[in-house]
């Protein structure tokens, strides 16, 4: 037997999308199904309850409503929600007390670029109320800003690797034969003049000066050393360039948790378990980045199965081809969208201004 095709949500008039809108909103404060009865009491519609169930059952129908079996009450679907972020809440802006408080809180970090994005995410969580999260703006590939060796032992050497935009990464070097801090002394200040601003690339391309000498003649140890730890950095650099995002953070996870949606904290668990893949990472960041303005995922629209429970809305700043990172919020579909979107737009263009100061 051929599977009958759902229907797909049709157009509303001004009266219907009315009526959607408010049992939303309602909905979104009270999370528990919306009646006829409440909304004409509370809302002063107008109208009679009766006509509003008629719009209810319409809405129902259309697939922008469904009716829990235990409730005579409806509760938004993914496209109810998506009707009303597209209709209604995308544009509506961030209070301008609300945007005072939060350039405040940024103008106390102007100059250091590695708190950006850790105060766009606490941000982010205290304004909305919802899980904020944010990553570093990324270089298209890393610059290397500078690089210690300090010696660990008779043949170890941790080398610091301080790239251009802020990562620092550190590592241990082995070597075949004991070596002295003023062996690393030399190779480090050498090393520094070469390499110093210089991209992964260039590292690569320097580095294959840097070969053993050849005939079997006997190479200084600050030779054996420089060659080591340019190999060694060269690697750490092709691994942050093949890496779509450095990491995420996120705050909040409390105001995820008190909502009644994630009263078994296992489904809170395998949100932020996603949130830690960075493959999933990379690939959210280059969907968001590819568009321009704030983007909202609702439940079924993300492509994760793990977060179907949930909304995103985010926005990619930074300069494309350049460094681009991410911000934004995670919350239940029952989110507060008009507040979310705002927020997250007032504070992606704030830490566009702060990447702009930076490449300056």
């Amino acid at each position: 037997m051929a599977r009958r095709k759902e229907r797909e949500p049709g157009p509303l008039d001004e009266r219907a999308l009315a009526i959607l809108r408010t049992i939303i909103e309602e909905y979104v404060v009270t999370a528990t199904p919306v009646g006829s009865h409440a909304l004409v009491e509370r809302y002063g519609l107008g109208i009679s309850s009766a006509t509003v169930r008629n719009i209810m059952a319409e809405l129902e129908r259309a697939g922008y409503l469904s009716h829990p079996h235990t409730s005579a009450g409806r509760t938004p679907t993914d496209a109810g929600y998506r009707l009303y972020v597209t209709a209604v809440a995308d544009g509506v802006a961030l209070a301008p007390v609300e945007q005072l408080m939060i350039r405040h809180q940024f103008g106390q970090v102007e100059f250091t670029s590695e708190q950006w994005f850790r105060l766009a995410a606490a941000t982010l969580a205290t304004v909305t109320r919802e899980a904020g999260l944010a990553t570093p703006a990324k270089p298209s590939t890393a610059r290397l800003r500078r690089m210690d060796l300090l010696q660990a032992g008779d043949r170890i050497a941790a080398l610091v690797l301080v790239l251009a935009e802020g990562p620092v990464k550190q590592c241990l070097l082995q070597f075949g034969e004991p070596v002295r801090q003023e062996s690393l002394d030399l190779a480090v200040r050498r090393l520094n003049e070469l390499l110093a601003g210089r991209t992964t690339r260039q590292v690569e391309r320097i580095l294959a000066g840097l070969d053993a000498p050849a005939g079997g003649q006997p190479e200084p140890a600050e030779r054996r050393v420089m060659r080591a730890a340019a190999a060694r950095a060269l690697q750490v650099m092709q691994e942050f360039d093949a890496a779509a995002v450095e990491d995420m953070v996120s705050e909040g996870l409390l105001n995820v948790l008190a909502a009644p949606e994630f009263s078994e904290s296992e489904k809170v668990r395998r949100v932020f378990g996603v949130l830690q893949d960075r493959e999933y990472l990379g690939r959210l960041v280059r969907r968001v980045a590819a568009r321009s303005g704030v983007q909202v995922f609702i439940g079924t629209e993300n492509e994760v199965e793990e977060m179907r429970d949930v909304s995103l809305v985010v926005a990619s700043y930074g300069r494309p081809g350049r460094a681009v990172g991410l911000v934004g919020v995670l919350g239940p579909t029952r989110m507060p969208y008009p507040h979310a979107i705002g927020t997250v737009r007032y504070v992606s263009g704030l830490m566009n201004e702060l990447v702009d100061h930076f490449y300056a």
